[in-house]
């Protein structure tokens, strides 16, 4: 099966600071141009790589875009994301800043970074992860929940004006200890509400964050059925970490049985075929920034070959016969044949 194209997040790539490590880990690229940054993951990853993912206005925008573009050649910018969430004077939230002034404000970035995405055909993700509350008690949840679908609204009728499909994409906490767009549910709901508003919502998806979901606890090929059931599957991102926290960790190396059953749900789903890819939202901490992400990439790959092995080999009915039936034991054979090389019983 011929490989899922693919997408980079280029905030992979820099510093990687944490709260106990302000300064980096990455400290030799702290001077580091964008431009030199795309550069070395585009000719360091080569024909592995289809394309790279960047926060408006961090990492991608008017002034640094014709050098970005000419650094990373053949190579696309499929998705641009907005960066509101980590300017500290948007820190009390973005579309539903309490302050009118700085909702405007966000709203300028947001149109912006939506113009930016339109000139490079590129897709436009909203993560707001700035929206939400930190403490019990601390926030009027329902004038709150007004001003979010009110700015989502006016979001995504100025990306249809120009034509930019949206990505919404949930976490349930960080950096707000309570993020409004919580999970996959919501999603739907936030999508249903701005259709209800009269809004056209045929280019609005949902991004995948396969960590978001995983430290959930939630099982990552059944909300990528549930989001291709209601036609809401819209992209991925890939990673994997231990299941507590925001990992970004290089794909496969926790919950591999889950990301191989993605690797199936996917296939099975038709994924890709309408010019989805998955994307890789990496941040390795200590890690060779360029082997973290051929590594995600080459055992993404890995997986999406073996799964074809199930989804178009002549497994494929006694697997989804097992399926339908619950039948553990069968499914374990085949897939730990496939996955594992355990001899069927």
């Amino acid at each position: 099966m011929e490989r899922l194209k693919n997408s980079l997040g280029i905030w992979m790539a820099g510093k990687t600071p944490t709260r106990f490590m302000a300064d980096g880990y990455h400290s030799e690229v702290a001077d580091e141009p964008m431009p030199e940054r795309y550069a070395r993951m585009a000719n360091g990853l080569g024909d592995l790589l289809d394309g790279f993912e960047g926060h408006y206005p961090q990492e991608i925008n008017e002034e640094i875009e014709k050098e970005v573009l000419q650094a990373i050649g053949k190579k696309d910018i499929y998705a641009v994301a907005l960066g509101t969430f980590c300017m500290p004077e948007l820190k009390m939230g973005c579309f539903m800043n309490p302050d009118p002034g700085l909702r405007r404000l966000s709203m300028e970035i947001t149109k912006r970074g939506i113009d930016q995405a339109a000139r490079l055909n590129a897709k436009f993700i909203i993560w707001p992860g700035n929206d939400g509350y930190n403490y019990p008690n601390q926030a009027d949840y329902g004038e709150m929940w007004k001003l979010f679908i009110d700015g989502l609204a006016e979001a995504v009728e100025y990306a249809n004006s120009k034509g930019v499909p949206v990505l919404l994409e949930d976490k349930n906490s960080e950096p707000k200890m309570r993020i409004l767009l919580a999970n996959q549910a919501t999603c739907i709901l936030v999508i249903r509400k701005l259709k209800d508003m009269g809004i056209d919502t045929t280019n609005v998806k949902v991004n995948m964050d396969w960590q978001h979901l995983i430290m959930r606890g939630e099982n990552l090929p059944q909300y990528a059925n549930l989001l291709s059931s209601e036609g809401l599957l819209g992209h991925q991102h890939a990673n994997s970490g231990w299941g507590q926290f925001d990992d970004d960790n290089i794909v496969g190396a926790s919950f591999i049985e889950q990301t191989f059953g993605m690797a199936i749900e996917l296939q099975l789903l038709g994924y890709g075929k309408n010019g989805e890819r998955i994307g890789y939202d990496l941040f390795p901490y200590t890690e060779d920034q360029v082997e973290a992400a051929r590594m995600s990439i080459r055992v993404w790959n890995h997986l999406w070959q073996k799964a074809a092995e199930i989804t178009e080999g002549p497994m494929r009915e006694k697997f989804l016969y097992a399926r339908r039936n619950l039948d553990t034991i069968r499914v374990l054979d085949i897939v730990n044949n496939v996955l594992l090389g355990l001899p069927m019983d």
